[in-house]
């Protein structure tokens, strides 16, 4: 027998409308991660900056951290994006907002993880393949992303878990790719 999820009042900071403010972000620090630090405010096609500021992220972290640290962080995204993907929806009164972009954040880091190093060619067809699975979810993505809704733990995980698919099925193309030609 599942507990119910303890009622947790929305911050006074929450918008109407569902759209998120500069003040909202900063409102709590679910909110700073699960928008990626700023990228989910973007007024057109949030998902894609959210994406393009992951994989800006990614090319610094991996300057500056050790591989088996750059490994601990992006596998770290997927928990702390799972609560804060959560905790988020919850104050925005909203089953999926587009504004979170943490989802894309750490399903691409994961993609890179695995593709890196690689040449800005094979960067951009994962980045272009992520975005074509992430947007259009075909086939399993379209699946995984009708598993889980509400509010509570199991929205959040609603939230992460297309994006977690759609970057195996970069995955997948790419390994085909590399494997035929």
């Amino acid at each position: 027998m599942a507990l119910p999820d303890p009622p947790t009042p929305a911050p006074p900071l929450a918008p109407a409308g569902g759209r998120p403010t500069p003040r909202f972000l900063l409102a709590h620090p679910a909110h700073l991660v699960a928008l990626g630090f700023g990228a989910g405010l973007s007024p057109l096609a949030p998902g894609t900056v959210g994406t393009l500021w992951a994989w800006a992220a990614f090319l610094v972290l991996q300057l500056w951290l050790p591989r088996p640290w750059l490994v601990a962080v992006v596998l770290a995204s997927v928990p702390v994006g799972w609560w804060a993907s959560t905790v988020t929806a919850r104050h925005l009164r909203l089953l999926d907002p587009g504004a979170i972009v943490v989802d894309e954040v750490m399903a691409f880091w994961l993609v890179l993880l695995v593709l890196m190093p690689a040449g800005w060619g094979a960067q951009l067809a994962a980045f272009a393949l992520f975005r074509f699975f992430d947007a259009a979810k075909p086939g399993p993505v379209g699946w995984a992303d009708s598993l889980f809704h509400g509010f509570g733990w199991r929205g959040g995980l609603g939230i992460v878990l297309d994006d977690l698919v759609a970057a195996f099925c970069t995955l997948f193309v790419l390994a085909l790719w590399r494997h035929f030609t």
